[in-house]
């Protein structure tokens, strides 16, 4: 690529973007009200057990640390009385097949945004004033539920999108069996936007596989802007992206790190992209290159990313593209590794109906409530939840925000 499609990156200015308003405190909802928009899929004639106050009990559950359908049933057993009519259970108990019955006929979509929007409401404003250039970021990535085989040996496998700065998984998708992330994007978006309301100026944030020219039209035709990674399933774009003179530039920003017995030293460099069309990609604006040095045991390592952003330098100066490069990794490191290791999700072989998604929306759910609670370790978090049921029980239908 000839160095005239390229200028070094030298303006910065404050982002225009700003957060959605607040949430007041008169919006501010208990779970048993949250739980109740839930369509049931159940014959109204008959039912004895309100489905708010079913899934209500499902979350608790997973809060304090319920990894399968049985649990939840065990959890809500070992309740006191008055701790079980405060969940909408003034008729009895249901039998632990009838819990298992109705969470896997629920459709995982409605229960996960419902429970996303509940999260939402029990979220802290963030810090007034907010950074320059303050941008909402949702990071997307997939992850397949190990244990949950389909009746002809397949895996369920779910894609999900993160809000980075609350730790709230705002949607999940199931993705096809007969197909792949790529297809369930689309779907992926419409349940964050409706969720939302608009994503105009929030940045998402993905691995290579969604760099797809048609994923960057529907980021940018709702007002959102994007930055991917550009790998071999893009081999023009990243022949481009390499080709690119970045001797010629300066770097723009360098971290270093020590712990776990390693040094690693992260540099960016970020350019504009001058002519129209100079890069096969639609709507990239600049050009990142981050290229990773890890020294561990003696032995260094050098790895080199290159990404495309449709922000403009003015909006993504390259400490932030650093800073929101990193977010990718959030959702892989602080949720579906958690759901692994503290939830046990690959060992769980849920396999009917839409039970597998819907207890991965549960443990979704279980990581975000503590993450808002200021919580970094949720197996310690589940295991206070358990020991102080009635103060969890307390804080989850309260019409207020109520921190544990």
């Amino acid at each position: 690529m000839a160095s005239s499609l390229i200028c070094v990156l030298t303006v910065t200015t404050p982002g225009i973007d700003t957060p959605p308003p607040p949430v007041t405190d008169g919006e501010h909802g208990g779970l048993l009200a949250a739980a109740s928009l839930v369509p049931d899929p159940r014959n109204p004639r008959g039912v004895r057990y309100p489905l708010a106050a079913l899934l209500a009990v499902a979350v608790c559950a997973v809060l304090a640390g319920a990894t399968s359908f049985t649990a939840i049933a065990d959890w809500l057993y070992d309740l006191d009385e008055p701790d079980q009519r405060r969940l909408g259970f003034d008729r009895g108990l249901p039998a632990g097949t009838t819990v298992w019955r109705l969470l896997t006929r629920l459709d995982d979509a409605p229960v996960g945004s419902v429970l996303a929007g509940w999260l939402r409401t029990r979220t802290p404003p963030l810090a007034v004033p907010r950074p320059r250039r303050y941008r909402t970021v949702i990071a997307v990535d997939g992850k397949t539920l190990r244990g949950a085989r389909l009746p002809d040996g397949r895996q369920t496998h779910l894609l999900s999108a993160l809000d980075t700065s609350t730790g709230i998984v705002l949607a999940q998708v199931t993705v096809d069996t007969k197909s792949n992330e790529i297809p369930s994007f689309t779907p992926l978006l419409d349940a964050v936007e409706n969720l939302l309301g608009s994503l105009t100026g929030v940045l998402i944030v993905a691995d290579a596989l969604h760099t797809q020219t048609g994923h960057a039209e529907q980021i940018t035709r709702r007002g959102a802007h994007l930055l991917l990674q550009a790998k071999g399933n893009q081999p023009t774009l990243h022949a481009q992206l390499k080709a690119v003179p970045w001797a010629q530039i300066p770097v723009g920003d360098r971290t270093r790190e020590r712990g776990h017995g390693r040094k690693e030293t992260r540099t960016v460099k970020a350019v504009t992209l001058q002519t129209p069309g100079g890069i096969a990609f639609p709507h990239a604006r600049q050009a990142v290159r981050i290229t990773r040095t890890r020294t561990t045991g003696g032995k260094t390592s050098r790895e080199t990313a290159y990404l495309v952003t449709s922000l403009p330098a003015a909006d993504a100066q390259p400490a932030d593209l650093q800073k929101w490069a990193r977010s990718e990794w959030l959702i892989e490191n602080q949720v579906h590794n958690v759901r692994d290791v503290t939830f046990r999700e690959d060992l769980h072989q849920a396999r009917t109906g839409t039970g597998p998604a819907v207890m991965a929306t549960l443990r979704n759910t279980a990581i975000g409530w503590h993450r808002i609670n200021g919580e970094t370790n949720i197996a310690r978090a589940n295991r206070r939840a358990d020991r102080r049921s009635n103060d969890l029980i307390t804080a989850v239908t309260s019409s207020y925000r109520n921190m544990q």
